[in-house]
């Protein structure tokens, strides 16, 4: 699986260098043996944001991708959607100052998937920042109103190299503890996340009916 993703990741037209990083020697093996690029962290990492900021203290660089290594079947271009906002001048730039987080989002349509915990939603302002993410269906629509978009969350963030250095150093917050869902860091220490809005589904491989879809997919070459 972590070679698929790492291959994913490698197609991307605006990536310069992938690299795992995890704490599992085995891991570390299997990408290393495969020709990939691997780097053993520290185990008592709590998050998957902490582990990327110990392996980007050493880069040089400027923006710093974090791909989950359980999707597989993730598009190149959902990558490319995440940092070209970092890329344009004209973008990268608002009022409140300098673009420092990015992600991605879809528009849910089936209503089961707004009520499903296991997908996490985000409601955006008008310029597409996030104001919320949550496990509940939001935005609720009350009886007799008009329903307001509903978007899904895909866990791709583009951070600029400080920034991600910075939100690591941060104390977990009380909303990210309650949902579970460690952005709500970001923005409870007033870090706004431009989520992007893409037609890209990705599968998380959680469950055996998650593998099985997934390895349906597989059977098709990438596709962008």
């Amino acid at each position: 699986m972590i070679e698929h993703v790492y291959r994913r990741a490698a197609a991307a037209r605006s990536i310069a260098r992938v690299i795992v990083a995890t704490d599992d020697r085995r891991i570390l093996d299997a990408v290393e043996g495969f020709g990939g690029d691997a780097v053993l962290t520290s185990p008592s990492h709590q998050s998957g944001t902490d582990r990327l900021a110990e392996v980007a203290a050493s880069l040089d660089c400027d923006v710093v991708v974090n791909v989950q290594g359980d999707e597989p079947v993730l598009a190149p271009d959902t990558i490319d959607a995440a940092v070209a906002p970092f890329c344009a001048a004209a973008e990268a730039t608002d009022e409140a100052g300098v673009l420092e987080m990015t992600t991605l989002r879809r528009r849910i349509v089936d209503p089961a998937e707004l009520r499903n915990p296991n997908v996490t939603k985000v409601v955006v302002d008008r310029d597409g920042f996030a104001m919320y993410f949550s496990r509940a269906p939001i935005p609720f629509t009350r009886a007799g109103q008009p329903e307001a978009p509903a978007w899904a969350h895909i866990g791709l963030y583009a951070y600029r190299r400080a920034t991600l250095l910075r939100l690591a150093a941060l104390p977990p917050t009380a909303l990210e503890r309650a949902e579970a869902l460690e952005q709500l860091r970001a923005l409870e220490h007033g870090i706004r996340i431009k989520a992007i809005e893409t037609t890209h589904e990705t599968i998380g491989v959680d469950t055996p009916e998650d593998l099985a879809r997934v390895r349906a997919l597989l059977a098709h070459p990438i596709t962008t």
